[in-house]
């Protein structure tokens, strides 16, 4: 049967179609097909240890006075800002001073107005004559005298009433109680701790084995793991890692270890003294990093795709922060893709 001119026309319309759908195909699958260039990195050998959050300073809440604590305002574990009253300290000789100096300067007082009065009738007589000019220069020492006593006895007075101010024990920094050294009713000496106070800015103390002391400087950064990971078959992923920065490398060992502080932000919350996963820095090295999406695994291998459409095997490290490591099957220059682009050899079997 011979075909019309219009199922040709129909046909053709179809049959370009067709190409042009393959082309659109082929560019979108050729798009989607990423390489990857080999080639050597330095990375750094991270070794985990443990460091215990420490306060930079400790400072203490002291008596100023010996005495009787008499009221204790805070517990461990409380924050405190700075000039916050802590205890109360009283010296019960104290009061006694005060209400004796009290009554003497009743005394004084009751002398002086009787002073007063004798000066004005002295300089009464002396003005009729009746009283010489040496009685007079008497009655008016006695005046001065006594005056002095009372100024005198005043100031004793602000003293012991100073004194007994200095009995209130007030934390000198803001921070955490961290612990309380004495009990309510306790009779405390001048110059004794009542109190521990973490001041408000921590860090993280780390004790590393002598053979990292030429690996570990300041300004180095580590990685610290979330709060809780202590068990060391624990792995968390790079992103979920805080940084940190190492503030100060102290030169004495502390028994065989270097001793490092380092700046972490959050640590606010952590207990003094508790325990966080570290990981710090100990060499550094050349290998290959890729990444993970390049590598398929069968039968317990892994294989990763050349552009050739080579398939080889790998042997696979650790995973690093960028990929994984490779430690054998890769040599420099390599280009990885995802998958690899037909040849000739699938063109033929597709087509068949």
């Amino acid at each position: 049967m011979i075909p019309t001119l219009k199922s040709l026309s129909a046909s053709l319309r179809y049959t370009a179609q067709a190409i042009i759908l393959f082309t659109l195909l082929s560019s979108g699958a050729s798009a989607e097909t990423t390489s990857h260039q080999v080639k050597p990195q330095t990375v750094y050998d991270l070794k985990s240890v443990f460091a215990s959050v420490q306060s930079m300073d400790v400072t203490q809440g002291r008596a100023r006075i010996g005495g009787t604590l008499v009221e204790l305002l805070v517990d461990e574990g409380d924050i405190v800002e700075a000039g916050q009253k802590l205890a109360l300290v009283r010296d019960a000789k104290q009061k006694l001073q005060i209400a004796a100096l009290t009554s003497k300067l009743r005394s004084l007082n009751a002398q002086l107005q009787l002073d007063k009065t004798t000066l004005k009738r002295v300089s009464t007589l002396k003005k009729s004559g009746k009283a010489s000019q040496s009685e007079l220069d008497k009655a008016l020492t006695k005046v001065d005298v006594v005056s002095a006593d009372i100024a005198a006895l005043k100031l004793d007075q602000a003293v012991v009433r100073e004194s007994q101010s200095q009995g209130d024990v007030f934390a000198p920094a803001r921070g955490r109680v961290l612990s309380v050294k004495v009990t309510r009713g306790v009779v405390v000496m001048p110059g004794e701790a009542i109190a521990d106070i973490a001041a408000d800015s921590y860090i993280l103390r780390l004790l590393l084995p002598e053979r990292h002391a030429r690996f570990i400087k300041k300004s180095d950064t580590v990685l610290v793991a979330e709060r809780g990971m202590l068990d060391i078959n624990d792995e968390t992923s790079q992103s979920t890692r805080r940084e940190g920065i190492v503030s100060q490398v102290y030169p004495e060992l502390d028994n065989g270890r270097v001793v490092a502080d380092v700046k972490v932000e959050g640590l606010g919350d952590f207990f003094v003294g508790e325990r966080v996963r570290v990981w710090v820095s100990t060499d550094k090295r050349q290998t290959y990093v890729i990444p993970e999406s390049y590598i398929h695994r069968r039968y317990g291998l892994s294989f990763v795709y050349l552009s050739d459409g080579t398939e080889i095997v790998i042997q696979p490290g650790s995973k690093l922060d960028g990929g994984m490591e490779v430690l054998s099957g890769l040599h420099n220059g390599d280009t990885l893709v995802q998958r690899p682009t037909p040849g000739p050899a699938h063109a033929n079997s597709a087509g068949q």
